[in-house]
């Protein structure tokens, strides 16, 4: 995937467990386990602004960009 995923890094910087910022982002645990392991196919603004705002930090630090093009999916034929 193109967008690298660092939520795992900042939390222990900051000392917070996921399940402690699940509870202040108002977001499930199942739901944070698929943004933190990359397999989200989106996450809303709303929801990294509260990320965000809770780990004190910037988009920046937990969403980057690995310089190459996102892999595409094989297309299926039935």
């Amino acid at each position: 995937m193109a967008i690298r995923i660092y939520l795992d890094e900042i939390l222990k910087e900051r000392h917070m467990t996921s399940k402690e910022l699940c509870r202040l982002v108002g977001i499930t645990e199942a739901n944070l386990s698929i943004l933190r392991s990359g397999r989200a196919k989106g996450v809303r603004f709303g929801t990294v602004n509260k990320i965000c705002y809770y780990l004190e930090c910037d988009v920046g630090d937990i969403l980057k960009f690995d310089g190459k093009p996102d892999e595409e999916e094989p297309e299926y034929e039935a």
